[in-house]
């Protein structure tokens, strides 16, 4: 009797309701996964177009993709301010890592359902922030030899985005368009860090059901927006280039867009 009148007061303090009855009813609950869709400017990417000279870039150089991989992680689910549940937000403690040259990881579904309800946003950290981002932590990336090294800092890898291009005496040449946390290392005994990770928002998401979100990966973008990227200028060596690390972490910004929900 006890344990019942406990169970009852508890409910009212929790959710503030008119009776009873309305306490006790607990929200319903869907899953929600993520889908990676990749394109060159609309065009669909899969791994059969990779090792062919097939892309044009914004500063008219022509390139193939030999890899692509890149981790996101720390997704959060937050309340439209029109929920009756405003304010309140998931955080999932998770990473994935999208390697679309294995067409593994495309698709990510969050490790707990979320309450059916419209949403401010959907968002991710493109990368680790640096609080996340510490050697040795994440087996699966060990293995995988998704590590930075330790004169670069350490951590790990937010994109491995490798293949080749025509240069400028129309030869093929190789770039390795990686990012990291930037690190200058004008002094090699000590280190100065950046956290170039970024958040995506996917925003005004509604979910009233098991619902997969497909986002719009254009990899087109990482060449022309805001920074036309010149490959005969930065191709290869780019992880301990400060500034360079800088620049991609803005141009990843405008990559990835919302295509559809479908539930």
């Amino acid at each position: 009797m006890k344990k019942s009148i406990l169970l009852i007061l508890i409910c009212f303090s929790l959710c503030n309701c008119k009776d009873e009855k309305e306490c006790c009813v607990f929200p319903e609950s869907a899953e929600v996964t993520l889908k990676f869709n990749h394109n060159w400017d609309g065009i669909p990417i899969s791994s059969n177009d990779f090792n062919e000279l097939k892309f044009t870039n914004e500063n008219g150089e022509t390139l193939s993709i030999t890899r692509l991989r890149y981790v996101i992680s720390n997704v959060t689910v937050t309340k439209n301010a029109s929920s009756s549940r405003d304010g309140s937000s998931y955080s999932f403690n998770e990473y994935n890592l999208v390697d679309l040259t294995n067409n593994t990881n495309l698709s990510f579904t969050l490790s707990e359902p979320v309450v059916k309800d419209n949403y401010s946003s959907i968002s991710f950290t493109f990368g680790f922030t640096d609080s996340d981002n510490k050697s040795g932590v994440y087996q699966d990336l060990n293995v995988a030899n998704f590590n930075v090294p330790a004169m670069l800092g350490g951590g790990y890898h937010y994109m491995q985005f490798d293949g080749k291009y025509l240069d400028i005496n129309n030869e093929e040449a190789p770039f390795n368009y990686h990012a990291i946390r930037a690190v200058d290392r004008s002094d090699p005994n000590n280190l100065k860090f950046e956290d170039t990770s970024f958040t995506v928002n996917l925003d005004n998401i509604s979910i009233e059901g098991n619902t997969t979100i497909n986002i719009n990966v254009n990899l087109a973008e990482w060449f022309k927006n805001p920074n036309t990227w010149n490959l005969n200028e930065l191709n290869t060596v780019l992880m301990p280039n400060f500034e360079a690390q800088k620049l991609i972490s803005a141009n990843g910004k405008s990559v990835f867009s919302v295509v559809d929900v479908i539930e």
